[in-house]
């Protein structure tokens, strides 16, 4: 059964950072696509950046240049540094890969905080 728990979010200023983690059992990342996702109070989830297996990175406009996403193999984490955050960067944070998405399979999350 695979699982994946995120972890670092957390209350932060306007123009702060954070480092997101997610570390996955019961899957190797090196091998799949995985993707962080956020979803704000009352909004629907949005995609926020996802890496192939082969490294290629993509990100949402609206973070484009703030945040690098990143993937460690030996530890099977994957990571989002986030700076410069806005208020409008506040919401629930999941990672996930399309497998786990395709069945509704969310793991517990990581909240961020951005106050203005």
């Amino acid at each position: 059964q695979v699982h994946l728990v995120e972890s670092g979010g957390g209350l932060v200023q306007s123009g702060g950072s954070l480092r997101l983690s997610c570390v996955a059992s019961g899957l190797i990342f090196s091998v799949n696509t995985v993707s962080w996702y956020r979803q704000a109070p009352g909004a629907q989830r949005e995609l926020v950046a996802t890496l192939a297996p082969y490294g290629e990175i993509t990100y949402v406009d609206s973070v484009k240049g703030r945040f690098t996403m990143s993937r460690d193999n030996a530890k099977n984490s994957v990571y989002l540094q986030m700076n410069n955050l806005h208020p409008s960067d506040t919401g629930m944070y999941h990672c996930n890969t399309p497998g786990l998405v395709a069945y509704n399979d969310w793991g517990p999350g990581t909240q961020v905080t951005v106050s203005s």
